[in-house]
Parts: structure tokens; sequence; C-alpha cells
């Protein structure tokens, strides 16, 4: 790879990194995943035989070097025994979200040129069979969970075993295609999120990945004897780094995609670690806020004891110091009244979590290190390969997004921009030459389109540069500050939308937390079942609104909120207002809504 960020210190390829994990430890469970509601294991050498087998099945078709490979699927072992089974084909995993509509991943498969495409039901097979006339591209789908097969479709079963044959009868072909794989060779096409236009497919080498195997070796975030919970869309970077983080390191993961059970699978399995995105912190904060608050009475002032003590600890602790004499025994009792608690919602043994994704809350990341649950916050971009910036167990700011990981090179621009270097830049975006040359400096530094700042080597996100609010009066307002400080105080707000560019004051779209609204609702005998109801009440508007002009008491004049309108639902993917990483799409939303943001200006 050429530029001023080079040197390969470990593997050429993922292939590799992989081949490495089940030669070391073959025996050892690679991964878990739900089957009938049942925890299965897989080990690496029962991986490895998967793996091939894909792989081999490829061959058979005839797949080229770098020809894309579709995935649309949820996040399950399944998932990762294709992506690295399409890799030691030579080919390309391009990743779609279950979350997308037919026309998204139309529009990515036909964007990719992918070849092939690996979906998980039959109904997802149907619906591209009958969209098959706008896919010249397409030669194959298979099918995860089974099918008929037929010259359109095949089930995953029968690649493996058509993939067995082949192997069969060519095994020095595959481990010389395997060997053949250079570093530069495209590995991965993500499609970003498109909060601001149409997705651009980023283009990741084998070489990103093995850099980034190498930054999680050498932070030691992960370690063997851990155990990974995944549950991120692998169709996201931030999932991806930890899919080849588990592989590099040994560690075994469950692999597992259902939100709806998250918490009781955290119970069933007992993870370690675990990467998360903000909105998951966010509704457990809430959840437990809300819980304390509807004890009432003695329970809720051990709560807030508890929380004042480990608020105590939390300080001592961001200093390197451990708790002693009377604070170490309170904080046993609070350990063992409260905290204890919400750990036991995780497992019981969780070391800590890594956020990413989106901007977590200064004041929630502190709340759960009060209650004794560490959240590393962590930086990047699907253009650097996504793990790029990351707070340590042992060097962490709250409010930072870390310091840089290791072989990232950070610099702040003129304007106050960050841009980041190092091997884990993208090689480009697919098929847009101007995108790419906008996006990477002739020196090669990616342009994040974030504004931040160092403090001794931790980095800080203010905004992104495109979301900056100039007032009319020509004031600057960063409104993600104002939106995270919201939802962290406010138990009832879901999701907030700071609006205010070359407008005269600010105002906020708001949807509001229906499982924490409802019970304070119903006390009230107000329409609790009802969201559009509950969001149009003078008394759910109240309620909110004191919440913002309480935080209004700390902005300057100008960043003052002056009015806010509730939505009659709730911002979701569904509503095509949220990425798939819980992201808000701030134009969607300010699109849908001009007729009330212009009622709210309507003096």
């Amino acid at each position: 790879q050429e530029g001023p960020f080079v040197l390969n210190e470990s593997f050429k390829s993922v292939a590799e990194i992989f081949n490495h994990r089940v030669g070391s430890t073959p025996d050892s469970v690679a991964m878990w995943g739900k089957k009938s509601g049942e925890w299965e294991a897989m080990s690496w050498s029962q991986m490895a035989v998967r793996v091939r087998d894909i792989a081999c099945g490829l061959h058979a078709l005839g797949i080229e070097a770098e020809q894309r490979a579709s995935i649309l699927c949820s996040t399950r072992p399944e998932w990762v025994c294709v992506d690295i089974g399409i890799l030691c084909a030579t080919g390309c995993t391009t990743t779609i979200y279950p979350s997308n509509t037919p026309e998204e991943s139309l529009y990515i498969l036909n964007d990719s040129e992918s070849a092939y495409c690996f979906v998980e039901t039959a109904e997802q097979a149907t619906t591209l069979r009958e969209l098959s006339d706008r896919l010249p591209h397409l030669q194959r789908v298979f099918v995860i969970d089974g099918c008929t097969s037929d010259e359109f479709q095949m089930s995953l079963e029968e690649l493996e075993e058509l993939g067995a044959a082949w192997y069969a009868e060519n095994p020095s072909q595959y481990e010389m295609r395997v060997q053949g794989i250079r570093s530069d060779q495209l590995a991965t096409l993500i499609y970003t999120s498109g909060t601001t236009g149409p997705p651009k497919g980023v283009m990741l080498t084998h070489d990103n990945w093995v850099f980034e195997s190498e930054a999680i070796d050498k932070l030691a975030v992960l370690q063997p004897e851990d155990k990974q919970y995944l549950f991120l869309p692998l169709a996201h970077a931030f999932a991806k780094v930890l899919e080849i983080g588990f592989i590099r390191m040994g560690v075994p993961t469950v692999v597992d995609g259902d939100l709806d059970h998250l918490m009781d699978n955290l119970m069933e399995t007992n993870p370690t670690v675990m990467g998360g995105v903000p909105r998951i912190f966010e509704k457990i904060y809430n959840a437990v806020n809300t819980g304390a608050n509807e004890a009432g009475g003695t329970k809720l002032k051990i709560f807030n004891w508890s929380m004042k003590v480990g608020r105590e600890v939390s300080e001592l602790r961001q200093q390197g110091k451990e708790p002693s004499g009377a604070l170490a025994v309170q904080f046993r009792m609070a350990n063992k009244l409260v905290f204890s608690k919400l750990k036991e919602r995780f497992g019981g043994r969780i070391k800590y979590f890594v956020s990413g994704g989106a901007p977590l809350s200064k004041e929630i990341a502190e709340f759960f290190h009060a209650a004794d649950v560490l959240i590393l916050e962590g930086y990047g971009l699907t253009e650097s390969s996504a793990a790029s910036v990351v707070n340590h167990p042992k060097a962490y700011r709250f409010g930072s997004v870390g310091q840089a990981a290791p072989g990232v090179e950070i610099k702040i621009a003129e304007d106050g921009e960050v841009l980041l270097g190092g091997r884990g830049i993208m090689k480009g975006y697919y098929n847009q030459k101007k995108a790419s040359q906008e996006a990477i400096t002739e020196d090669g530094w990616l342009r994040t389109g974030d504004i931040g700042h160092l403090e001794e080597g931790f980095l800080r996100i203010t905004d992104r540069k495109k979301d900056i609010i100039v007032t009319a009066g020509g004031k600057n307002i960063a409104p993600q500050n104002f939106e995270n400080l919201l939802k962290a105080r406010s138990q009832w707000v879901s999701q907030v939308i700071l609006h205010g560019d070359k407008r005269p004051y600010c105002v906020a779209l708001i949807s509001i937390d229906a499982d924490a609204i409802r019970p304070w609702a119903k006390e009230r005998n107000l329409p609790h079942n009802d969201y559009a109801a509950l969001s149009s009440h003078p008394e759910v508007h109240e309620l909110v609104w004191a919440d913002v002009n309480q935080l209004n008491t700390e902005r300057a004049s100008y960043e003052k909120v002056k009015k806010i309108a509730l939505l009659p639902y709730e911002i979701s993917q569904e509503s095509g207002e949220l990425t798939p990483t819980l992201k808000v799409k701030r134009r969607a939303v300010e699109h849908r809504h001009e007729s009330l943001l212009a009622q709210l200006y309507d003096d």
C-alpha cells in the first residue's frame, strides 16, 4: 500500500489470519449461535470446514478475484462463516442491512455489481427473483435457512456440498488461491448509511482489516480468556472490527442479533465484553431511572445514596485510584444493594462495554461508571475501517472518544476538522473517483467531516461539520451537544433534532420514549397505549418542556430552545429516519416535517 502510512507487520490477508487461528486453537469454541431456542457451539475446526466448503462452492461456480458477493442477513454465526468463505474464495463481501428496504438492497446490489447474494430466508430470495430483471449482474442467490434449489437460487447447505466435492478434486487449488490473496486486494464493500445522500460503497482491503486486527492485539481490549457478545449488525464496520478481533485473538463469541431478547440472552450467556451503540445504553439508563423513581420511598433513597457513593468512587478511578476506608465500605454496600442488580442484567461478568457508531453522552457514561459499569467510547468512520480512536480500560476520559489506536495518526485542520491517517484508510469509494478525491487528501489523510480537538492526546468530537447550525444572527451552534444532554437528562425523550440554521432562534423536534412515559401516563389516566394521542397531550408536552427549559438555563441566549414539537410517532428505521446503527437521519426528519417546523417559527 503506497503513501506515508505503510508497513504490514503480520499477516497478508484475512484468510491468513483465519487459518492461523484455526491452526492455533482448532478445538476451542469460535462462536455460539441460537438454534431452536438453544445455544449451539461451533469450534474453530468446525468453522474451518464450513468456510472452506463455502469458498470452494464459489470456486465451483466460477467466482473471480475481488468479485462481489453480498450478504443480506441478520447477525448470526452463518454470517461470519459466509463472510470468511467469500474472502477465502478471493471474493469481496458486500454488506446489506436486514433493515434495508428492497429498493435500498437493489441499489447496493446494482452499484456493487454483485454477482452473488447470500440471503437469510426463502422470502428474501423470492423478492430478489421478482426484481431479477433489474439486477443484470446477479448470477445466483444462496439461502441460509434453506430453499428449493433451481438455476436462480441454491440453499447454503447445497453450496457447501458442492464445495466439499470441488475440494475433494482440487485440494491444492484451494490452498494456492488463499495464499495468492494480495494485501491490497479488495475484501469488503460497505455502503455508508446515507444520512446526507445516496450511500457510497467504501472499499476496504485485506490490509485494512489486518491493520485493525493488529491494533486490537496491541490494545489488548480483547483477550482469549474473554467471552464476547456480538449483536451489532455485521453489515456495519464497527461489528466487522469486532469480528476480525475475535478471529485474530481467538475470543469465543456469542453471535446473535436479536435485539428484542438482548437482555435475556446476556443473562443466559454471561459475556465479559460487548460492543454497543449509544441508543442501547440510553434505553437501559432510562429504564433504570424510571424504575427507581417508580419504586419511590426507601428504595429510591437507597438508589440515590448508592449513586452518590458511586460517583465519588468514579472520580477516584478516573484519576487511577481506588477507594479506601469508609468509602470502600460504602461502595461495597452500594454494590450489593443496587449495582449488582444492574450488572446481573448484563450476565454478571461484564468487564466493560465498547460504544461506537454514534456519540455517547458524557452523563450516561458517568452514570454507568458510578454504577460500576465501564463504557469505553471509541470513534472511527467506515472510511477508516471503523476503530481509529478508542478509550482504554487503563486510560479513559468520559466525553472524549479516546486516544489514537496503534498505527493511527490524528491531525486537526485549520477549520477544526479531524483528519485521520494510517493503514486503516479506505482505498476509496467504489466507482466514485471525484468523491474519493474529496474525502482523502493528496498526502493520504481522511477528511472525517467531524469537528473536534485534542486534549492531552484524547480526542473530543464536538459535531459534524455539515450539522453546525449558523443562526440568522451569525452564531454557530453544535446541535449534538444539546441533543445528547437532553437524552441523558430526560427519561421521557427518545430522540431529538435541534433546528435553527439561518433562523432567528432554535426549536426542537422530539420523539418521546413510550416505554418510559406509559407508566407515568397510566397513573394519570392518560391515553397511555396510543402513542400519537400521548405525544399530543398537553400534560406530556409540559413534562418534556420542563426538561428542555431546565437545560436552557445552562445555555447562552442564542442557544436556548424557544419551542418544541412532539412527533406523533417514535423515530425508527421503519420510518426511514434512523440508520441501522440508530443514528438520526437529520435531513430526512427535517424534510418530512417542513410544515411543522414552519409553524414553530410562525409567530
